[in-house]
């Protein structure tokens, strides 16, 4: 088996971030969940209320030979509107917040790269996503699994 990588992105609500990159080659897998907060093990509904600190995000897992994490970060920012602070589209609170969650230095430093060549592209409005060490991951609930698959022709939040 190759050896795989891990890459953690929050861009409002997981369904069609999740959809997104699964249907990126070279990625394995993609896992909706909740990180970034400070309640252990949370729940969709304690997330849902804005207390958890957590934001949905979903987690990356990609084979670096076929895709690279500087293309990840890239189709990350074409999937939501990385302007907007603790919202997208209708869905507001913190727990819609753009983050990239890097797992590496190296990550890390991509992701700033990537943010201040695109800053551009967005005046006169500012990127409010922020790049912060990944933290515990919490896969969400079974039911928001490949959502998308599950609920064809459904409108999955606003990518």
């Amino acid at each position: 088996m190759e050896k795989q990588e891990k890459a953690t992105f929050a861009a409002g609500c997981f369904w069609g971030v999740e959809a997104s990159f699964l249907s990126v080659t070279g990625v394995v897998d993609a896992i909706s969940g909740y990180t970034g907060g400070h309640v252990e093990s949370p729940t969709y509904g304690q997330v849902c209320e804005g207390t958890t600190g957590h934001a949905e995000a979903v987690e990356v897992f990609f084979d670096p030979k076929k895709v690279s994490y500087e293309t990840l970060v890239k189709k990350f920012f074409t999937l939501h509107d990385p302007t907007q602070m603790n919202r997208q589209g209708p869905d507001v609170g913190e727990q819609y917040r753009s983050v990239i969650f890097y797992h590496s230095q190296e990550q890390k430093e991509i992701a700033e790269k990537i943010k201040r060549e695109l800053a551009s592209n967005y005046l006169p409005k500012t990127i409010a996503t922020s790049i912060e060490p990944a933290q515990e991951f919490f896969k969400a609930e079974e039911y928001h699994q490949r959502y998308a698959e599950k609920n064809p022709g459904r409108v999955v939040c606003h990518i």
